[in-house]
């Protein structure tokens, strides 16, 4: 069985075999270029992953459901983080996935890209462009086992693009941007969409 989560690539064994001939016509040519797609936040059926397909233009995301036995591979945003030390930083985005790695490093929790930068990392095809945001992924057991998310958002703030970086947990996704003002309520991002909870509830989940 594979375990996939939220932000994974997965490397297609044949691209082809899941094309159902009804998504845009640029789908196929994405794959074709870069046989990747990256795990979504969804529930998907049994043998199945949700996942989605990425285009060359911003606008061009398609949502897609691939059977499991067609992936070849996963790469986890954790197993891009060492790039950030031998990339050559091109863009914003890439400047600032170096700059980072030490104040993320410091952290002792699994962190690495999303979004552009780690699929440009992943799949050696250029993505970022010199808008391009950073995304960021950090894997925690607890909300509460992050200490001074103030401190951090404040940090990753100065980097050379800007930062938008989730905190993910076994029950869901929360922004750290949001978590660093303490709301009363904070949106918890899951696979059947996102909840708006309490602080503390969200503190407590374990």
């Amino acid at each position: 069985m594979i375990l996939a989560r939220p932000h994974d690539l997965v490397r297609l064994a044949d691209p082809d075999a899941i094309l159902a001939g009804t998504e845009p016509a640029w789908v196929g040519a994405a794959l074709a270029a870069a046989p990747w797609a990256v795990i979504r936040r969804a529930p998907a059926p049994a043998g199945h992953l949700a996942a989605g397909v990425r285009g060359s233009a911003r606008h061009q995301r398609h949502a897609t459901l691939i059977p499991a036995e067609a992936v070849a591979g996963i790469t986890r945003p954790e197993d891009l983080r060492q790039a950030a030390s031998v990339i050559s930083p091109q863009t914003p985005a890439l400047a600032a996935l170096r700059e980072c790695r030490p104040i993320l490093d410091g952290l002792g929790r699994p962190w690495g890209p999303t979004g552009s930068v780690g699929f440009e990392l992943a799949t050696g095809c250029p993505a970022t462009t010199q808008a391009s945001d950073l995304d960021l992924i950090i894997r925690l057991s607890t909300l509460s086992s992050l200490s001074c998310p103030a401190a951090l958002a404040g940090q990753l703030c100065r980097l050379a693009a800007r930062v938008d970086c989730q905190l993910e947990t076994g029950h869901g996704a929360v922004a750290l941007a949001e978590l660093a003002t303490r709301p009363d309520k904070i949106v918890l991002r899951t696979s059947h969409g996102p909840r708006l909870i309490t602080l503390e509830q969200a503190m407590a989940m374990s």
